[in-house]
């Protein structure tokens, strides 16, 4: 069944909607793969906050251009699917590169992050790289650490003080009996 030209002006306008307000793009390509492996792709890419769509190369050029992923999505061929997101690129070169691990049918063909064309090793790359919240969790404690440690020093002169303390205690060095000066 053939798509009206209507449909796919209105399938146009709606992935330009899309892509202008993404900061990244995975473009993707595929072969044999079933209904039910598709779901598990677009299942794992809902959970990282991202949105996948099979996409016409023409109709995917014509979406994205005067956009920042425009270059990515120039003189496709072949099968072409695009998963794209406006949170944290990482989440998302994450669940595909795992997905394309699990299933070799699935390969990267370019990529998009924060307006700059990326090739198939950096979006390797960028999978291997901790996320968002990783980095600003070690972030925070190294902003925390010097915190801690001034913290400990300084118990550690009342400590060290009443230790002293408790010892002379213990040795009876106060217990109150003055001790003659000329003895």
């Amino acid at each position: 069944m053939a798509v009206t030209r209507a449909k796919k002006i209105e399938q146009v306008d709606k992935l330009t909607k899309d892509l202008q307000k993404v900061s990244t793009v995975i473009v993707t390509t595929y072969t044999k793969l079933t209904v039910a492996q598709d779901y598990e792709l677009r299942k794992a890419l809902r959970s990282s906050g991202a949105r996948y769509a099979v996409v016409k190369n023409t109709l995917a050029e014509r979406a994205a251009k005067g956009t920042k992923v425009e270059g990515a999505l120039k003189d496709l061929a072949g099968v072409t699917s695009i998963a794209y997101t406006e949170g944290d690129p990482v989440a998302l070169a994450k669940a595909l590169s795992k997905y394309a691990k699990d299933n070799p049918e699935f390969t990267f063909k370019a990529g998009v992050v924060e307006g700059r064309v990326i090739s198939v090793k950096e979006i390797d790359a960028l999978a291997t790289m901790p996320s968002k919240e990783e980095i600003y969790s070690k972030l925070l404690f190294l902003i925390n650490a010097p915190a801690q440690r001034l913290v400990t020093v300084m118990n550690a002169v009342g400590r060290d003080i009443a230790v002293v303390i408790n010892q002379g205690v213990e040795k009876q060095k106060f217990s109150g009996e003055a001790t003659p000066a000329g003895a």
